[in-house]
């Protein structure tokens, strides 16, 4: 960075003193909470963080130094829930990532589902896309995520949120686009999957490698009796 750039050290000062009254607040919104899920809390741990990360980045602008704390992204937790504490109805949210690895036996896989439905020598099976049609088609999700070596496939991360709603949607109302309007503050619980985890465990735990670890973000209020949920692994 150019001297013309450059924070001046009044802005680092400021910014410290930004960080040292978010802190304040932070610490007096989790002496005052009110419940697991405060959103008094939620809010100021965020200030904290902005905060936190501001002074972080003039510190290192002017002074080519940094602090010891890490900051969590933001971007990564929900927020407090504020759906019905009765839930009338639910709605399951899947996302599961493959890799083609093997294409070859890919298309094989469909060709030999064709030849039992009696459609051997479609054009469906003949390439990576129609092949992956005609077995999607054949097979649940679940079964293709168990199956999935078999098949010439490898797994990417997942994620599956389970959202609470106050009606059951109107029958095909959402069909056209499932995923656009979940509401994170309702979302009861959520369980990810992914190898990017393992960076989180310790030395000893290093023969996991390539293992994908589960990772469950939030259940709501410890009183309720919801058991965890299978994602498949």
């Amino acid at each position: 960075m150019s001297d013309a750039a450059q924070p001046t050290a009044a802005e680092v000062r400021a910014a410290a003193e930004a960080v040292k009254t978010a802190l304040d607040r932070h610490l007096a919104a989790v002496e005052r909470r009110s419940g697991e899920d405060d959103p008094a809390v939620y809010e100021a741990f965020n200030e904290l963080a902005v905060a936190a990360e501001a002074y972080d980045e003039l510190l290192y602008d002017r002074h080519d130094e940094v602090t010891p704390f890490e900051i969590p992204g933001a971007e990564d937790a929900l927020p407090p829930y504020t759906g019905p504490e009765e839930p009338n109805a639910l709605s399951v949210l899947i996302r599961r990532d493959y890799a083609v690895v093997e294409p070859q036996r890919l298309l094989a896989h469909a060709q030999r589902v064709e030849a039992a439905d009696g459609e051997e020598g479609s054009d469906a099976s003949d390439t990576v896309h129609g092949a992956l049609g005609v077995l999607f088609g054949e097979f649940e999700p679940d079964e293709i995520a168990s199956r999935h070596k078999e098949f010439g496939l490898e797994e990417g991360d997942s994620t599956l949120w389970v959202t609470a709603s106050d009606e059951p949607a109107e029958p095909g109302e959402w069909l056209a686009a499932p995923f656009e309007q979940v509401d994170p503050a309702r979302v009861v619980c959520r369980f990810d999957v992914s190898a990017v985890f393992d960076e989180d465990l310790d030395d000893d735990l290093d023969d996991r490698d390539g293992d994908l670890e589960v990772r469950q973000v939030r259940i709501p209020d410890e009183d309720e009796d919801l058991e965890p949920l299978d994602v498949d692994r």
